[in-house]
């Protein structure tokens, strides 16, 4: 995802932060307390990284989470430093501001107070957002072809990263809401695990609210860049009920043909990934088709073949605002619907996210389609 890549790129705004941050400070006592908490802060995601990839005991793991959390917190102050002072300078330009006033206690103590809790805030918020799963309802129209239904029920999840540190409830409250929509298909959009250090007692929690899941038609996945990540998850996924497709397709009673994808960047060896073509050629044309893949990167393709729609995750909404903002111009649809050609395109969101549990940019989700299929 973006946020290590990006923020990282702000680390000299981060490093001027932590220096207005410090001069607020009255006093030498407190700017050294505060250039350690600050040390400590910049020193959080490494941390976590190094907690998250190594075998760590399970009372590290609330370590590992305040480690993530400090990401979007510098992001946040580095926002709300350079707003403050902007609002600040623009202020003393117009005369709204005296340099008596803003050398006045108890405006230094108010910019501290700003400079702090409006980061703070937001990303309690987004901790918040994160763990609240909500539906997100599609109307789909496709053509009916031979079809002998007029139209499915899918529920369409992907980017779980399930890991140690994930809260029993999330599987528990999944497995429920999909119950809740009556599905005639399950699909799922890979990254699934993330990491090889889950504990076992924590796979079987998660592999058994798969099984308690309910549908017509049963549950299928594909593969995304973080289910490889610590080894193979075969004995995963077949406990957990979820039939992986790998660059192969199935026919779903006389509704659909149901294709999958492997990732293009999925570290499983000895498989190479077909292109759109190579896998829908032995696809009959007697059905619509749906298409399982886990990034939607392959667009310009997709537009020129058989596909009538494709279901996709990966991009997070980017998981963090504003970084949504630098996902649409890596991913010409990063979320929501869309229409390819003839192909039409679901992104979603995800039931979960990476590294840190924060989400300010959208919303945790399992995606409903409702497939209604047209006469010619």
């Amino acid at each position: 995802m973006y946020m290590g890549r990006e923020i990282l790129m702000l680390s000299p705004l981060i490093l001027y932060s932590g220096f207005r941050v410090g001069i607020l400070l009255r006093g030498t006592g407190k700017r050294i307390l505060w250039a350690v908490v600050f040390i400590l802060i910049c020193a959080g995601y490494p941390a976590a990284e190094a907690l998250e990839h190594a075998a760590a005991p399970s009372w590290a793991m609330p370590l590992s989470t305040a480690g993530y959390v400090t990401l979007p917190f510098l992001l946040y102050l580095v926002m709300a430093v350079l707003a403050v002072d902007i609002l600040t300078g623009l202020a003393r330009l117009t005369g709204l501001l005296s340099k008596e006033n803003a050398k006045r206690p108890g405006f230094r103590r108010f910019r501290l107070a700003l400079l702090l809790v409006l980061p703070a805030a937001v990303v309690a918020f987004g901790a918040w957002n994160f763990n609240r799963m909500g539906i997100r309802e599609y109307k789909v129209e496709l053509p009916r072809k031979s079809a002998k239904t007029d139209g499915l029920t899918i529920v369409f999840a992907a980017d779980f990263h399930l890991q140690g540190r994930t809260p029993r409830r999330i599987m528990e409250r999944f497995a429920d809401k999909v119950n809740a929509a009556k599905p005639d298909l399950v699909l799922i959009g890979g990254d699934i695990i993330e990491g090889g250090n889950t504990p076992d007692e924590k796979m079987e929690h998660e592999a058994a609210q798969f099984r308690r899941i309910r549908s017509t038609y049963g549950v299928f996945g594909v593969l995304g860049n973080h289910d490889s990540f610590g080894g193979e998850r075969d004995s995963f996924f077949e406990k957990a009920g979820i039939r992986m497709l790998r660059d192969e397709f199935v026919r779903i009673d006389a509704s659909i043909y149901l294709a999958g994808r492997l990732d293009g960047r999925s570290r499983r060896s000895g498989e190479t990934r077909k292109s759109i073509d190579e896998l829908l050629a032995a696809v009959p044309e007697d059905l619509p088709i749906v298409l399982l893949d886990h990034r939607p990167t392959d667009l310009a393709n997709l537009s020129r073949s058989r596909a009538d729609l494709q279901l996709s995750g990966h991009t997070h909404n980017a998981q963090v605002f504003p970084l949504n903002f630098f996902a649409k111009r890596e991913y010409e649809i990063p979320w929501g619907y869309g229409v390819k050609g003839n192909s039409q395109v679901i992104v979603t969101s995800g039931v979960q996210g990476w590294g840190p549990p924060v989400r300010t940019a959208g919303a945790s989700e399992i995606v409903v389609v409702r497939l209604k299929f047209r006469l010619p």
